[in-house]
């Protein structure tokens, strides 16, 4: 068994993990290796924004996990993209800059302290932020991701926003701004037309540093624990198995799904779940797992009359041609979109304060994911609910450790949750017949006219409701028994083992969770160095640490 040592290990090159490689190995003294189990990133697929449209299909990119049947949704199993590539999900998604609302941060300093609150958060958002619009109160210019508005937007998308203010909804330039609540354009994570990525953004600048290995194609399968301390991890590579060392932390950056799933195969978690399995108890973390939560999301979808609409179409080949054009030579176009161009923000109540939904607007038919194909033209309204009250588990489905996680979300096992829902669904249905599409509607495909009262939405919603890819919790933050790490984002009761990732979320934000994983990842760097700078007065790591509460 080949064997080698670093100070310190990161387990899953998402979102997060880019940027702890980047961060920690500043410091030329830090051996740090970063693994993934998935490929390289260099696929034109990848690249090119629109590609997500194959992307979301592609298990050499996707982990392409299904969730147990969902008692609520009609005993369906749904379909669940986790990227699996250099920036993970970062990689593959529609690259929607959202930060979330303020108050969902100040709502975490409840379980991880003053160093968690909306403001402190917004600092290291802006730090990390190239916005092209220039710098601002909520902006920041010259930070290594770049923000840009959406290059060439369909016609269609200010159909959207002019229905959303006539259903008195505000006009919204930016939903990370001042206010949340709105309708308008999003910008997205893209640089020059081409998807900037956290690989593109953290880790191509890292990439030459002699003291970080990136290994990709390493299936981490257990972490090693010695006298409850976390010591390394075995992998999966090449058609070998290999013990990786770590001197001073393992970090587990696997995501909402991964990084609770191999905790509990290197006996991690929940003494029942584990014993059900076979697998030894090293630590009992009731915890590990649990607390999951995700967006479950709507659509509503019409024909567009007007076919300006990207469409499958024999018409629309000409423009599908001319398109390609544009994007080779000018990086402009349809195949720069990153499909979700517009969208939104809505409380349900007016005495709300935050909005309790949030929508995304395609000038295409889209259904299943876009992995079922719609011929013809027509426009998809995504709506989704924002802070759901059900919880679902992350377990095992055996103890192999190449099988894959039990994913178990319960939704819509709150009843709150279902008329949250009902409603949001009537108000994306109000957007489409307001007069801004009167032009453009030639009629609604989805739901469909049969579908009018409370009950044959709840049954429409059960047949046809999806995940929006934002998955959190299950390692999440606090002191509590539940809790799996502390505020410093250590995992309870074992040493030198921390996750940093989207599971670490106590609760849902209301919005795209990519850019807040980022920051988790940054968090989690600066919390590393602080701790090890204690012991050393000097070190090129110093530019980077701030203070953290």
């Amino acid at each position: 068994m080949n064997q080698q040592a670093f100070d310190y290990i990161i387990v899953g090159a998402g979102s997060a993990g880019c940027v702890l490689a980047d961060r920690l190995s500043v410091d030329p003294s830090n051996s740090v290796c970063l693994i993934e189990a998935g490929p390289e990133d260099r696929s034109a697929l990848i690249s090119t924004p629109m590609g997500l449209a194959r992307l979301i299909g592609s298990p050499k990119y996707n982990w392409c996990y299904e969730t147990e049947p969902q008692p609520q949704l009609g005993g369906r199993r749904l379909y669940w993209p986790r990227g699996k590539t250099l920036g993970g999900s970062s990689s593959i998604n529609a690259m929607v800059y959202i930060r979330g609302h303020a108050l969902d941060y100040d709502d975490w300093t409840e379980y991880g302290g003053s160093a968690w609150n909306g403001e402190n958060m917004l600092r290291l958002f802006k730090e990390h932020e190239h916005n092209e619009r220039g710098p601002s109160r909520y902006h920041g210019c010259g930070g290594p991701l770049n923000v840009a508005d959406v290059r060439d937007p369909n016609p269609l998308n200010r159909l959207f926003i002019e229905a959303g203010k006539q259903r008195g909804l505000p006009h919204n330039p930016d939903f990370n701004g001042a206010e949340q609540e709105g309708v308008g354009f999003y910008q997205v994570t893209q640089k020059d037309g081409r998807r900037w990525s956290a690989a593109r953004a953290f880790l191509d600048r890292a990439r030459s540093r002699p003291n970080l290995t990136i290994l990709t194609g390493a299936r981490v399968t257990r972490i090693v624990v010695e006298r409850q301390r976390a010591t390394g991890v075995l992998l999966h590579r090449g058609g070998q198995v290999e013990n990786l060392r770590a001197r001073r932390e393992v970090i587990l950056s696997a995501g909402a799904v991964n990084s609770p799933h191999l905790l509990l195969l290197s006996g991690i978690g929940p003494r029942d779940e584990l014993n059900r399995h076979g697998i030894p108890v090293l630590h009992e973390l009731p915890g590990v797992g649990r607390n999951l939560q995700d967006h479950l999301d709507m659509t509503v979808m019409i024909r567009d009359r007007s076919r300006t609409a990207i469409g499958l179409a024999l018409s629309f080949v000409p423009r599908a041609i001319i398109g390609l054009l544009r994007y080779l030579f000018a990086r402009r176009g349809f195949l720069a979109s990153n499909v979700a161009e517009s969208g939104g923000f809505a409380r349900l109540r007016k005495e709300s304060e935050r909005p309790e939904i949030q929508f995304h607007f395609l000038p295409t038919l889209l259904r299943d994911h876009g992995r079922k194909l719609v011929v013809g033209y027509g426009c998809t309204l995504h709506v989704c609910q924002l802070r759901p009250k059900s919880r679902g588990h992350i377990g095992l489905k055996s103890a192999d450790p190449l099988a894959d996680p039990l994913i178990q979300p319960n939704y819509l096992s709150h009843p709150d949750d279902v008329q949250e829902l009902i409603q949001a669904v009537k108000l994306a249905r109000s957007i489409f017949a307001a007069p801004a599409f009167g032009d453009v509607n030639g009629g609604e495909i989805e739901p469909g006219p049969h579908v009018q009262t409370d009950a044959q939405i709840l049954e429409d919603i059960r047949k046809r409701a999806e995940t929006i890819y934002h998955p959190v919790g299950t390692c999440r933050m606090g002191r509590d028994r539940m809790a799996v790490v502390d505020e410093r984002l250590r995992v309870h009761g074992i040493e030198g083992l921390r996750v940093a990732d989207a599971s670490i979320m106590p609760t849902l934000i209301g919005g795209n969770t990519n850019a807040p994983c980022m920051v988790i990842g940054e968090m989690a760097a600066r919390m590393i160095l602080a701790d090890r700078i204690t012991d050393r007065t000097t070190s090129p790591a110093t530019e980077i640490v701030a203070a953290v509460a």
